[in-house]
Formats: C-alpha cells, sequence, structure tokens
C-alpha cells in the first residue's frame, strides 16, 4: 500500500491508511501495526486518516464515491457516515479543531471548493461549501498528497491550500464560516505544482512546502513562511531539497520535510534547511500529546525520526 494518511495520538498510538483500502494501527509507538482491508473498499484509495484514541478513528478516501469511514472500536469495525457518488468530487484531507469539531475539504466542483463539516465527532457531516464563495480558478484544486494542506488550530482558524494553475491560501478564523484568499507565491502554473503541504505553529506563524512532483529533485520555490498568518510570504535561505509533500514543526525552530526525493530539516524556523535522507515518504507527523514523529510511504514503509 501507498500511504498517505497518517495520524499519531500520542508516543504509543498512531494510525496510517492508503491504496487498496489498507488502514493500520499501532499502540506501541509504531515498533508494530495491526491492519485491515475493509471489505467493500479493498479499491478504495484513503488518502487521510485522523486518529482520536486507541479505539476511535475516521478515514476519508480521494475519487469517486467518495466515503467516510468511523472506527470506535481501535479498526476491528468501520462504519460508512458519508457516501458521495458524483463524478466530479475528489475529497483532499481534514483535519480536527477538537474530538468533535472537524473540516474535509475537497476539489473544486463548479469554482467551489467542496468542504464538509463535522460538530459531532464525525457521526455526520454538513455540506457548507457555499461559506466559501470565493470562486477557485479553471486548473486551481489541491493535492491530497499527506492531509496536510488543511490545518486547524484552537480558536477556530482554519488554513487551506491550493495549487496547480494557481497558489493561494484560504483562511478562516470562525470554524469555516467565512474565508479570506491570499496568495501563495510557490511555485505555480502546472497542474502538478503547487504547495502540497502547509503547518502552523501559532496563528501568525507559518510555512508551506511544495515544488513539482513530477519533476522531485528541482528546488526552484518549494518552500515558503509567513509570519502574518498567510497574508505575506518569504523564502528560505537554503530551501528544501526537492518536491516535498508533508511538513511539520517539531518545535517553534525546529522543523521536518518530507517527499519523493528525500527528507529535510531545519533547526531554524524554516530559514535553513539540511538534507537528512534520499529515502523518500509521502507523510510525516509529530504526535497531538507526546514527541513521536512518524514518516510513512511507498510500499507500506513506515520510519520513526529521532533527533
Amino acid at each position: 500500500t501507498s500511504i498517505r494518511g497518517l495520524s499519531v495520538v500520542s508516543n504509543s498510538v498512531a494510525w496510517v491508511s492508503g491504496s487498496n483500502g489498507w488502514i493500520g494501527r499501532s499502540a506501541d509507538g509504531g515498533k508494530n501495526w495491526k491492519w485491515w482491508q475493509p471489505k467493500g473498499y479493498e479499491k478504495f484509495d484513503f488518502r487521510d486518516i485522523e486518529g482520536f484514541s486507541e479505539k476511535r478513528a475516521i478515514v476519508v478516501n480521494a475519487g469517486s464515491p467518495a466515503v467516510i469511514l468511523v472506527t470506535e472500536d481501535g479498526g476491528n469495525n468501520w462504519k460508512e457516515v458519508y457516501r458521495n457518488n458524483s463524478p466530479a468530487i475528489f475529497l483532499d484531507g481534514m483535519d480536527f479543531w477538537d474530538e468533535t469539531t472537524g473540516l474535509i475539504y475537497g476539489d473544486p466542483i463548479d469554482g467551489r471548493m467542496q468542504l464538509l463539516k463535522t460538530s459531532d465527532g464525525g457521526s455526520s457531516w454538513s455540506d457548507i461549501s457555499d461559506n466559501l464563495s470565493v470562486p477557485l480558478i479553471e486548473g486551481e484544486a489541491s493535492f491530497a498528497a499527506s492531509g496536510t494542506a488543511i490545518r486547524t488550530m484552537k480558536g477556530g482558524h482554519c488554513w487551506i491550500a491550493t495549487g496547480g494553475k494557481q497558489s493561494r491560501l484560504f483562511f478562516s478564523r470562525d470554524y469555516g464560516k467565512t474565508w479570506a484568499a491570499f496568495a501563495c507565491p510557490i511555485v505555480q502554473g502546472e497542474n502538478s505544482t503547487g504547495p502540497f503541504s502547509i503547518a502552523f505553529f501559532s496563528s501568525t506563524e507559518g510555512v508551506a512546502v511544495g515544488g513539482d512532483y513530477v519533476r522531485d529533485t528541482v528546488r526552484t520555490n518549494n518552500f515558503v513562511r509567513t509570519i502574518d498568518g498567510g497574508k505575506s510570504w518569504k523564502s528560505a535561505e537554503i530551501p528544501p531539497f526537492g518536491y516535498r509533500s508533508a511538513v511539520e514543526y517539531l518545535t517553534e525552530s525546529d522543523l521536518i520535510a518530507t517527499g519523493t526525493s528525500g527528507v529535510d530539516v531545519s533547526d531554524d524556523g524554516g530559514a535553513t534547511w539540511r538534507h537528512l535522507s534520499d529515502e523518500g515518504y509521502h507523510a510525516v507527523r509529530k504526535a497531538k500529546r507526546g514527541e513521536l514523529v512518524l514518516l510513512a510511504g511507498s510500499n507500506g514503509r513506515i520510519s520513526v525520526y529521532k533527533k
């Protein structure tokens, strides 16, 4: 399986999801994994997963039909709580503000980004796409590369990055009720270019990473950082070493980024980057409650990062 969904709950509990319907969970910090292929979903590509505990997780797939599955018993049983059979539907990722309130976003339909919101822990989902009235241009969409082109933060803040023909950052400060759009000066203009991942340390301090996934060693304009919530951006002095599909804050100064051509780290808030490994991954996440950092990628590969 090609793993793109990754959620690290604590120093012991982590969830992953990927192609061919596979979902995995570890309860011992990534040393051992239990795997499921939910019946009827063997051909689905589960691009993002959100874990809340050893028992509860939510998974979403990319492509049509779009489905959302929930488990309450550690992965042994999965309940379908949402399905959209529209040929145009393509969900990209999700994030949660807390245990009950979360948002899933998807590529535009008729120029409108698709937004689904839950207020009951994922049991039901409401279409709030009309809240984002800013139209996306032809060829502007997002990438379901690691589930991290959407980020939420306590207090109702949410950021969503788009790429392709045009790169932008959409921002809400009220749980998705109203939105603003900012230009994101990362490489753009082709269907394979743009920001693939964003991360925020605070409501003002954040980063965006990406590039061109068909030329994954090119470093040109593949990283930018902001200190005003995405309104303005600054490039790195030494950028990451190629296309990167995921970036994560470990501390305010320490970051890690990964993509198909390797792993890079920064110890100065993203101003300069150092190449750590040529081994490529799709996703990297730090524990919500703890210090565990995992990377996941193609061929079912999962690794632990230790500084």
